[in-house]
């Protein structure tokens, strides 16, 4: 088998140099998994944009690159092949020869926006060279500095390394990069930092152009920006510790216990039961409950047993955010939803797959983390079905910036649709391998399983080729034990070898074989 597969890679790499070594071989699935997907991807486009890796080698990158996948749902299986597959399209080489992700296929240089995004998407990848380079560009990449316009959006890029150190175990890369972060943070004090110990952002700054609380230009203390700074705050401190830089770390430490408690005191607003933006100069809350509202989980930052998660309630609502093709960007029931036009990047109640993203990540938080009873497994499941439908245009699957929640159609004018052609601003594999999956990374050797897939729903499933903390881990699930002949049940294997076995479907931990 191995060999087989090795063979495959370089047959389908020829003389390409998108492919630097060939991947180990998967434990399960085989090669035709993909294969398929790839060919009607290639086959339903005209290829007017040509990065890195084009459509006649993308299927010896993925092949070398993405952890495989199967499931008896045949659209969410599509739409974990098509996402890997428009992401390789969005990979470009720089002049310096740095490899940089864009977010628009048609344009050369990045931008900030989804950087958090494309961190937590690309730390599946078994090659970790072309986001090692990526995050180098940004930081680095200017002279030895940072890129001028890496402050052009909010960003949650501390947070986002430190949680792709947790999948890949590469302590010395992101110890490498502490006095840069460090750095970081502090440009931010300087720029956006209140005298009240909280941040202010433009709405468009945090890449959410012309929503309901306010506008592209008033200086509002936001959900987004200071949940992103807790987030960075706690993974600086932690990749201090790493460091044995234990000053740094109790600085940071600090920085976020008193930023979550302003968060808690300023932004929640307890009529609503809802995190709200905060207006200045006015300091009087929005009166609009908007999706950035559930940011705060996406970082764990509420505590836990304190009403809080009442505020999910909002999320299977109809009148809230729930709408036929997803969640929407504000409440429904808000006099001012969709109110602001079409085509010109609203964030006013339509759907956005960078905020779906963002929520579905936070709803997992809430899900194994928190006790309540306002949401369940199910719910996700739900709206991971509905993600995975609104992709789509034309009955093909589709990636783009927005669109609208009741009939699915993309909103953008069109002279922009071209830009928006395999939109890279979102998360979706993230989503499936810690989410449905449930695979939740971390510091220390146990592999942990807490899959929020609802039991009884598929009867079986596989994610093979996974690699963490360097070894490639496959998990499937054999209700019988007759589709995979691995035995009846949940089974992890490290490296082929099965070492976590449990009969039924739910969390599972065990810890990853040494050798």
């Amino acid at each position: 088998m191995t060999r087989r597969w090795i063979l495959f890679v370089f047959a389908l790499i020829g003389s390409h140099n998108a492919v630097s070594a060939a991947p180990l071989p998967p434990a399960v699935l085989k090669p035709d998994a993909l294969h398929k997907h790839v060919v009607y991807f290639n086959g339903m486009e005209n290829e007017t944009v040509i990065n890195y890796v084009p459509n006649d080698k993308s299927e010896a990158w993925l092949a070398a690159n993405i952890p495989l996948f199967e499931c008896p749902n045949a659209d969410v299986e599509e739409m974990y092949y098509f996402r890997w597959w428009a992401l390789r399209k969005q990979l470009r080489q720089t002049a310096d020869g740095h490899f940089v992700y864009t977010e628009f296929s048609n344009r050369s240089d990045p931008i900030s926006s989804a950087l958090g995004h494309h961190i937590m998407e690309g730390r599946w990848l078994r090659d970790q060279q072309y986001y090692d380079s990526y995050v180098q560009w940004w930081l680095r990449g200017n002279n030895g500095g940072p890129q001028k316009t890496l402050h052009n959006f909010s960003s949650w890029l501390a947070y986002a390394l430190y949680q792709r150190y947790l999948v890949s175990h590469d302590k010395k890369s992101l110890t490498d990069l502490l006095d840069d972060l460090i750095a970081d943070y502090a440009q931010w004090d300087r720029e956006r930092l209140l005298p009240n110990g909280m941040y202010w952002q433009f709405d468009v700054r945090d890449a959410m152009e012309e929503s309901i609380s306010g506008s592209r230009t008033k200086k509002n203390i936001r959900p987004t920006i200071n949940s992103y700074m807790f987030g960075n705050a706690q993974a600086i401190a932690a990749i201090a510790r790493l460091a044995d830089k234990t000053d740094i770390a109790a600085t940071f430490d600090k920085k976020a216990t008193e930023l979550k408690a302003l968060v808690e005191k300023t932004l929640w607003d307890a009529d609503a039961k809802f995190f709200e933006v905060v207006e200045e100069p006015e300091d009087t809350f929005s009166g609009a409950r908007e999706e950035i509202g559930f940011i705060p989980w996406y970082f764990e930052l509420p505590d836990k047993n304190a009403g809080y998660e009442d505020a999910w309630a909002q999320f299977t609502d109809p009148k809230g955010f729930n709408a036929p093709f997803g969640i929407t960007t504000a409440e429904r029931r808000n006099p001012a939803f969709r109110t602001h036009g079409v085509g010109n990047c609203e964030w006013d109640g339509s759907v956005w797959p960078f905020a779906t993203s963002q929520t579905l990540t936070a709803l997992g938080n809430v899900l194994r983390d928190y006790p309540q009873k306002v949401v369940t497994n199910k719910d996700y499941y739900d709206a991971f079905l509905t993600y995975v439908k609104s992709q789509h245009l034309d009955g093909h699957p589709h990636i783009g910036e927005y669109l609208d929640e009741t009939d699915g159609h993309w909103l953008i004018k069109q002279s922009k649709a071209e830009r928006s052609r395999w939109y890279n601003h979102s998360t979706f594999s993230d989503l499936l391998i810690t989410g449905l999956i449930g695979l939740r990374p971390r510091d220390d050797e146990t592999v942990e399983l807490n899959p929020l897939l609802p039991d009884k729903t598929w009867d079986w499933f596989c994610l093979d080729g996974v690699i963490y903390h360097g070894k490639s881990l496959t998990i499937l699930w054999d209700k019988d034990g007759e589709h995979y002949k691995h035995g009846k049940g949940l089974t992890v294997l490290a490296d082929g070898k099965a070492f976590a076995h449990s009969d039924t479907f739910g969390p599972l931990k065990a810890e990853l074989p040494k050798q």
